[in-house]
């Protein structure tokens, strides 16, 4: 049994959990204490210092996160993970650790907002080069990656528009010039991609979405190479930004139904995007699972399932959409994805309300954008409710 290598589903229940806890418990504590205490100073210098395995003080690590860690470490097959308070706290800090006044960075012009917010903003304040190119544009990354960069960050799927980029691809050209490569996993998950097998140096989570699956808890998670996930975890825990051990208790127990939850919503989000790909009242649909998406043939050569998260356009402007979203009975109106319940919205109001309206049309998001997670209700209800929403506009 020690070598076998488990499926996604049994990782998820049991990666990080399969020491005995107090009392035989069966399922991972929640360790609320601020400091752990020694009564050897040696054996106390030597886990201070990373000689030794143990804890010390939570804003650097503590035994519920510490298993939270494991779990995502497993899934994503990597070296080692670390775990913050927010996804954009995953993403901020391991962009601040590599990218110093100085340096450059070269993205995609799709990324969420917050992360698009630190490339247009932030980072040019800190003296750092960004350059976004049309995300889809390969020949265009691969030439400003040859010209020199440090860190190469994609998302894939991109969110709203769920636009796809050929990691491997992107990743040799990288590659070849010593650019670290990251990549913000959110939309996939584990159970549908893995990055880190295509070429990326480190893999990103906003764990408050697919990974927790229940709205109830915020984090986030990054995981590569030992080296790599070191340097993030050491600006981590000196900037504070450290998940807590209740929320990582609720995303590890999320966690544990991951692979039922993408299995259900890969399937739903399907037959919902082919629905409304034929409909009359919408003029696109974004979903990669569509043989009609431009990057349906790199999304399947790349991930597993095409994930449950889709977005539309309706045939229109603004007006449709404030007549749509409120006619949906099976929806919860709201910014945040990847839940039991299905979420929906238009991208001024979650995922780039940070931009103006000027900003999102750079971007290509038309105002008219539904952003649909799917959840885990039955397909045949949802589709349902979009039908008579529809109706009305």
């Amino acid at each position: 049994m020690e070598n076998k290598k488990f499926s996604k589903a049994t990782d998820a229940v049991w990666a990080g959990e399969d020491n005995p806890y107090f009392k035989g418990a069966v399922t991972t504590p929640i360790v609320n204490s601020v400091a752990f205490a020694y009564k050897d100073l040696d054996e106390w210098y030597d886990v201070s210092i990373g000689k030794a395995d143990g804890f010390i003080y939570s804003r650097n690590t503590n035994p519920t996160v510490a298993s939270l860690e494991e779990k995502i470490r497993v899934l994503e097959g990597a070296e080692a993970a670390t775990a913050f308070a927010t996804g954009m706290a995953a993403i901020s800090n391991t962009l601040f650790t590599f990218l110093k006044p100085g340096k450059r960075v070269v993205s995609v012009k799709d990324t969420y907002g917050g992360t698009s917010k630190l490339f247009l903003d932030f980072f040019p304040a800190y003296q750092v080069e960004v350059k976004l190119c049309e995300t889809e544009n390969h020949e265009e990354l691969e030439y400003e990656i040859a010209k020199g960069c440090d860190l190469v960050y994609l998302e894939t799927p991109t969110n709203p528009t769920l636009k796809i980029i050929d990691i491997k691809r992107i990743a040799l050209a990288a590659k070849k010039i010593g650019a670290v490569v990251v990549v913000d996993n959110t939309f996939a998950t584990p159970i549908n991609q893995n990055p880190l097998d295509l070429g990326a140096d480190l893999v990103l989570h906003s764990a408050t979405k697919y990974l927790c699956g229940h709205s109830d808890a915020m984090g986030g998670v990054l995981a590569g190479s030992r080296e790599l996930v070191k340097q993030v975890f050491h600006f981590r825990e000196i900037n504070g930004a450290s998940l807590q051990a209740d929320p990582a208790y609720m995303i590890a127990r999320g966690m544990k139904t991951l692979e039922l939850r993408i299995s259900r919503q890969n399937e739903s989000a399907m037959k919902i995007a082919k629905y409304l790909n034929g409909h009359s009242k919408v003029s696109q649909v974004f979903y990669p699972g569509l043989e009609t998406h431009i990057g349906h043939e790199i999304a399947k050569s790349q991930m597993r399932g095409y994930g449950g998260m889709l977005s539309f356009a309706l045939d229109g402007g603004y007006d449709l959409v404030e007549k749509f979203l409120p006619s949906l009975k099976l929806v919860h109106l709201a910014a945040s994805l990847g839940s039991v319940s299905t979420l929906a919205g238009p991208p001024r109001t979650t995922s780039h309300v940070e931009l103006t309206e000027e900003q999102r049309a750079l971007l290509g998001i038309p105002e008219s954008l539904i952003r649909y997670s799917v959840g885990i209700e039955s397909v045949d209800d949802l589709l349902f409710d979009i039908e008579q929403a529809l109706r009305k506009i």
